[in-house]
């Protein structure tokens, strides 16, 4: 039988690991690997000009320590027939973070939530394939989860990635 993530394990399990702070060939490992995820050991050595065993070493290191959480595709919504992206404020009860973001996690188009400081306690991004699918996920799933007071939607019109990543150097 396989059991369910918990999208909340992954914050409490990082909580008290003590990384070592990131130099400037880390920051630029990080920054090749963002833009490139696919590259090779030896593309990446050669990108940031160290040797194939340096970048190995790295990389392992990184992902060992939790810096480097995983390798996956970036699929772009509409082509993918995802037409309708929301951003979704979510206002829960007290002490209902655990159980809310476990439904939440299950829901389909639910792309990323986060617990929030401020107005609102959660904020999801959502893609769906159309206005109706983003209702029925709002109004009748989001809403049915026990623990959730009221939510609040914005429509995404256009969006786009920053040029540079927070780990380019200077």
């Amino acid at each position: 039988m396989s059991q369910e993530p918990d999208p909340v394990a992954g914050f409490a399990s990082l909580a008290g690991r003590t990384a070592r702070p990131l130099d400037d060939i880390d920051r630029r490992i990080l920054d090749a690997l963002v833009r490139d995820g696919r590259a090779s050991i030896r593309t990446l050595a050669e990108r940031v000009h160290i040797s194939r065993t340096n970048a190995y070493a790295r990389v392992e290191r990184l992902v060992r320590d939790g810096v480097i959480t995983g390798f996956r595709a970036q699929v772009a919504p509409e082509p993918a027939g995802l037409g309708t992206s929301a951003y979704v404020s979510i206002t829960i009860e007290q002490n209902t973070w655990r159980e809310v973001s476990a439904r939440l996690a299950r829901i389909r188009y639910v792309e990323h939530a986060a617990l929030l400081g401020g107005d609102h306690d959660v904020l999801a991004l959502v893609r769906a394939p159309d206005n109706a699918a983003l209702r029925d996920l709002v109004l009748n799933q989001v809403q049915a989860i026990p623990g959730v007071l009221s939510t609040r939607t914005w429509l995404v019109f256009e969006e786009f990635d920053g040029v540079d990543t927070p780990w380019a150097t200077s």
